[in-house]
């Protein structure tokens, strides 16, 4: 079956400043879960256009193409009339000028821009009556809506906050950064180590930790195919996926724990709970509230009392998975919530790409 040349993007661009956050660049630009794409699609028999005429499976940058105006530009002449954007996008974007051109598998950049500040999107989250983790926002000195270090305990009193607490960075990327901290002290120490270090700008946040069980939910565009080969008009959910032996309360980086390791789609039995179905309806209606146009992922926890709040909102989730050599256990979580559906990594790719979108001047802002 003829399909549309796809080209697969990674992060070549130096992540931007933004209102004085910062994402922290990846290590490879995602190029290594760009490969992963490339190949699991190429092998299933999609067209896909790589930089390189015979491209080495176990060299991820012979499969994808930088994201930059140059790389965009030589996707194109290689014959590409589909971008999968697997990498940070922002406003600005050398993507922003291609969406009319081709065919894109990934967020609206200035879109991805916004709702990777992670406590605009749980305000907005919470203004929509969605349950979120408590939260302010910390810097070394107060600022507009903005609590100085100096001021930290009122501020936590204030909200109603007790000890354990999470500090993490505002534009994080998965667990990096963030801290569980169990006493004031802690929590100065924290805060002024990322502050001081500034890598990922001169804002955090400090959240209320939740104590309960930790659920990753992936939520698919309405365009996509479900398992049955039903489309559905709305954002759907993949089975839930269970996170367990969490690091000081924090799931660890990938980077140094693969998330097969401590991941498990949850019991189909556990679907029937209503805090597990409340938490999927509440995913999805988050996914619908921030226009997501391809595969997002948001991260709960339960409260003591048993209900899950979401905490973490991820516009570009990881996408690794197996079929290059030595990538047998680089399942992401999405591709863990997809196999409890009987789908493989690559048919989760292929549902990804089947909910491709040209942005269309006429009908959007």
């Amino acid at each position: 079956m003829k399909t549309a040349p796809v080209a697969i993007l990674y992060q070549a661009l130096p992540p931007p400043l933004i209102d004085g956050l910062r994402k922290d660049a990846k290590p490879g630009g995602y190029s290594d879960g760009g490969a992963d794409i490339a190949f699991a699609l190429r092998t299933s028999g999609v067209n896909v256009v790589t930089p390189t005429s015979l491209p080495d499976p176990a060299k991820a940058l012979d499969w994808v193409f930088p994201d930059t105006v140059e790389g965009i530009r030589s996707a194109g002449t290689a014959g590409a009339s589909v971008l999968w954007a697997n990498t940070a996008l922002f406003e600005g974007h050398p993507l922003e000028t291609a969406m009319a051109d081709f065919d894109i598998v990934g967020q609206i950049p200035a879109a991805m821009q916004a709702f990777d500040d992670k406590f605009e999107t749980n305000q907005l989250l919470a203004e929509a009556d969605l349950p979120v983790a408590r939260s302010f926002l910390l810097s070394g000195t107060g600022k507009e809506n903005v609590c100085a270090l100096a001021d930290v305990e009122q501020a936590c009193a204030s909200r109603g906050m007790s000890f354990p607490m999470i500090v993490k960075p505002v534009r994080g990327r998965g667990s990096q950064g963030v801290t569980l901290v169990e006493n004031l002290g802690d929590l100065r120490d924290a805060a002024t180590a990322l502050i001081e270090a500034a890598t990922f700008g001169d804002m955090l946040m400090v959240e209320q930790f939740l104590g309960g069980d930790e659920m990753t939910v992936t939520i698919m565009p309405p365009a996509s195919p479900r398992p049955d080969g039903s489309r559905a008009p709305a954002h759907w959910a993949l089975p839930p996926v269970y996170r367990f032996d969490q690091r000081g309360g924090i799931a660890p980086y990938n980077g140094d724990v693969p998330v097969t390791a401590n991941s498990v789609a949850i019991d189909p039995d556990r679907l029937r709970d209503p805090a597990i179905a409340t938490m999927i309806d509440s995913c999805v209606a988050a996914a619908a509230l921030v226009d997501a146009r391809t595969a997002i992922r948001i991260d709960c926890r339960a409260n003591r009392d048993g209900i899950f709040k979401l905490f973490d909102l991820n516009m570009k989730p990881n996408m690794t998975g197996p079929g290059r050599p030595g990538r047998e256990d680089q399942d992401c979580l999405s591709a863990i919530a997809a196999r409890a559906e009987g789908w493989s990594y690559v048919d989760l790719l292929q549902a990804m790409l089947a909910a491709k979108w040209r942005f269309d001047s006429s009908t959007e802002a």
